[in-house]
This record gives structure tokens, sequence and C-alpha cells, in this order.
């Protein structure tokens, strides 16, 4: 027989269990990612900043055995969900800069990445989310507002985007640690 002390718990634990599945719900895996990477997890996020303005928000999803050093070597998502309207031909055009910290490219693919950039990425309002899918020795995906948009083949111009983010030589340190603080070693 249920005690008094034991009544005016059920309210308590009904409570925390709703909270519990909230937290999953808002965690849960986009679809877009569970199509592209059905065993990935959530490695870590951050917020991007740009002179103290926030841009995006950006969260990693990586499959199991992904290592740091060797990001290119395995499927990966990155979801960025922007913070503020940003048009989609500044997006290329930054990005082919972040791009070229790994070093000088031959204009013709500097020309045709930045033309498959604009394709993919549309101007963007707050809200808005941008997922790339890294694809080993294939190329990226993008999906925006969870749509595939656009299939860039292209491995060496995937690497060398997702770099942007992944790589020893980026620009956002801070940014890369926080994307990849659930990755063991």
């Amino acid at each position: 027989m249920p005690t008094r002390r034991t009544i005016l718990q059920l309210p308590l634990l009904a409570w925390a269990a709703l909270g519990a599945l909230g937290v999953r719900a808002q965690s849960a895996t986009p679809p877009e990612i569970s199509t592209e990477l059905p065993t990935a997890l959530a490695a870590g996020s951050s917020r991007m900043r740009f002179f103290g303005l926030s841009i995006y928000d950006a969260k990693l999803w990586v499959t199991p055995g992904f290592k740091a050093a060797t990001y290119a070597q395995h499927p990966l998502a990155l979801e960025l969900t922007y913070l503020r309207a940003l048009s989609g031909k500044a997006i290329a055009e930054r990005s082919l800069t972040e791009m070229r910290r790994a070093g000088p490219l031959p204009a013709a693919t500097e020309a045709r990445w930045l033309a498959a950039m604009q394709a993919a990425f549309p101007d963007v309002k707050e809200g808005d989310r941008i997922t790339g899918v890294h694809l080993p020795a294939v190329g990226a995906r993008f999906y925006v507002n969870r749509q595939l948009r656009s299939t860039i083949t292209d491995a060496e111009f995937s690497r060398l985007f997702f770099g942007i983010w992944l790589s020893d030589a980026t620009s956002e340190p801070r940014l890369r640690q926080e994307l990849l603080a659930g990755v063991p070693g």
C-alpha cells in the first residue's frame, strides 16, 4: 500500500521523467544525419563568434572509430545553425578563404569550388541550418533545412572544406577543441 510520502513523490518522478524525455528529444540525431551516417554520435558543439557577434552554432557528428588527427578518413557531419542573416555568396567566399589556409590552390580549382559552394549555400537567415556530410574518398553532401541541396563529388574539396573546422591549421582553434570535446584520445 502506498504511503503518503510515496504519493507525494509521484509528481516529482513524473516531472523528472518528462524532463529526461525532453533532453533526449532535443539531442536526437537529425534525419539527414541518421540517413547518411546511421551510427553517428554527437562529438561536440560550439558557437562561432566574429568580433563578438554570434554567427552560428556548430555541432559535429562522428562515426565510431573517429580520430581527429585523421578526420578526412572518417565519415562525419557538421551541422551549422545560423544566428544571423548572411548571403550564400559571402559564406562561399569565406569558406574558400579558409580552405586556402592549407596551402595555395590552382586558380581553376578555386573557381570550380567557389561556383560549387555558391550553388550549395543559399542566403541564410536566423534559424536556418546547413548540414555538411563528409564522405571520405567521395566528397560532400550539403543539406539546407533538412533538404538535400547539393553533392560535390571531389574528395580533396571535402577534406579541405571540413578542415576549416577540424584541421590543426584552423583559424578557430577554440571552436575546433569544443567540436572535438567528445572524441576519445
